[in-house]
């Protein structure tokens, strides 16, 4: 490991980066193709090794050919390309990853190693790159992780014409994929008979995405397009309720052990099917009607398709994966120890340590006459939400001891139904208690957030990435979002 940090650092000490205002040409260093770049990242909490897996050269770039290099610092790790012969850095996108969420968990911690497939997007170089990845340390730093000499030209790299087993669906055209958001949609868990499902369901969440700002005023500024590959069953997997189905594209409910968290490890099949359109961003619509997601910041996001949440799901999933937001929560049980090391300012936007608060990163928003920090009634709303949440757990183990057990079909859905009433109930009157607080509407520095009750805040008392509901972003992460936006725009 030390040795291949060393061989990072000198190709990466090696590059030449772009002065302020001086972007890279595209027509200079790239052609409208997308090069993509699979490799395998491979360890633990202390232990970080990639290797490569295969290069390809796939349809056009759907990014903006302006604005190649990332300003935005945000993500654990870094996908940097180097212009072999100047050095010169042409391309650069900051990301989070699968991996990264698991060397934080306790298997991670214990030294259990594990393997996941990952991808790396860029256009395609005209000519050899030195391709490099780096992590950030505890400190937030950048540092060296990786690095590879790549041709584009070479015979190894993949060039095979896509399978044509994929339903394509043009569900909303704003403008040129260069200067739009270009954004597929993948479904899982739809059979072949349910393709007219896929197909509504679409539509039903293109519908919701733009109920929601900044989004609504800017719909030519997005292209949803949906994909699918049919699955031999309907649903996906939930492992500690004994369910397993065939799914194309392996959404599994109980990622990292938390039962309501959803992904899929199987990368190269999403990457595979996401490859039949230009994309910006991936969400992964899974056809199912229990409560699950998550979303990964330009890695992908998972959303349930038919559960009373569904549109929060989507919306909030995406500020994840599209803007980096971090979650805002505190009182939810997660699979991460420590995601937030102390004392430590985070990358994200929308929360801080609040380490200088004469410096607060969103100071120019903060509501006149607003004390950094901001007190709230927060003792109060933390003895809401223990209730709720415990309430929920033990509910949540009950559906599944039955569904193990092999109990009736009808006795599980009236376990569901009885947690769909209780989650609604308890959402309402975690609502109520937000809207009715002195401090609703104001931005400030509220504590609680980043699954930390103590030690790091929020802008606003409320948000949609803090508590689940039909609610807006706060206005700092609204305008972190945009900001996004814009960078995709030419």
């Amino acid at each position: 490991m030390r040795a291949l940090i060393a061989f990072a650092a000198v190709a990466i000490l090696a590059g030449v980066i772009p002065a302020a205002g001086d972007a890279p040409d595209f027509n200079t260093y790239f052609v409208d193709e997308t090069l993509r770049v699979d490799y395998y990242h491979v360890g633990h909490a202390t232990e970080e090794l990639v290797t490569l897996d295969k290069v390809y050269r796939q349809g056009i770039w759907a990014g903006s050919r302006k604005h190649l290099i990332d300003p935005f610092n945000t993500g654990n790790y870094y996908v940097k390309v180097y212009d072999a012969a100047s050095g010169l850095l042409i391309y650069s996108k900051g990301f989070d990853s699968y991996f990264g969420e698991y060397k934080t968990t306790g298997p991670a911690g214990e030294g259990v190693r594990r393997t996941y497939h990952e991808t790396a997007l860029f256009p395609c170089p005209r000519q050899k790159v030195r391709f490099t990845l780096e992590v950030r340390g505890r400190d937030r730093t950048l540092r060296p992780l990786f690095a590879a000499e790549i041709d584009p030209a070479a015979v190894t790299v993949d060039r095979t014409p896509l399978a044509a087993a994929a339903i394509v669906v043009e569900a909303h055209t704003g403008g040129d994929p260069h200067g739009s958001v270009d954004i597929a949609v993948l479904g899982d868990g739809y059979t072949a008979a349910e393709a007219d499902k896929f197909r509504a369901d679409l539509r039903r969440f293109v519908d919701v995405f733009f109920t929601l700002e900044p989004y609504k005023s800017r719909r030519d500024w997005f292209n949803f397009r949906g994909v699918l590959r049919p699955s031999a069953d309907s649903g996906c997997d939930e492992p500690s309720r004994g369910v397993w189905r065939r799914n194309a594209l392996g959404a599994s409910f109980d990622s990292l052990g938390l039962d309501r968290y959803m992904l899929t490890e199987e990368n190269r099949a999403v990457r595979d099917a996401a490859a039949h359109v230009p994309y910006d961003a991936i969400l992964i619509m899974v056809n199912q009607t229990r409560y699950g997601g998550g979303g990964i910041y330009n890695f992908f996001c998972t959303f349930t398709s038919d559960n009373q949440w569904h549109a929060y799901l989507l919306l909030h999933e995406f500020g994840h994966s599209f803007a980096g937001l971090a979650d805002e929560y505190y009182t939810s049980a997660v699979a991460y120890n420590d995601f937030y090391p102390a004392g430590v300012e985070p990358t994200e936007p929308n929360i801080t340590a609040l380490l200088d608060p004469q410096h607060l990163k969103w100071a120019d928003c903060v509501t006149p006459g607003t004390a950094v920090p901001t007190p709230w009634e927060k003792a109060e709303y933390d003895a809401l939400a223990a209730a709720g949440q415990k309430a929920r757990g033990e509910l949540d183990a009950r559906i599944a001891q039955a569904m193990r057990d092999g109990a009736t079909a009808d006795a599980v859905e009236r376990l569901k139904a009885e947690a769909e009433r209780q989650s609604k109930e308890h959402t309402d009157k975690m609502d109520a208690f937000l809207t009715a607080s002195a401090f609703a509407g104001q931005v400030g520095a509220f504590e609680g957030a980043g699954y930390s009750s103590r030690g790091l805040y929020r802008p606003m008392l409320d948000c949609l990435m803090f508590s689940k509901g039909n609610k807006p972003y706060c206005k700092v992460c609204e305008r972190a979002v945009l900001r996004v936006m814009e960078h995709y725009r030419e």
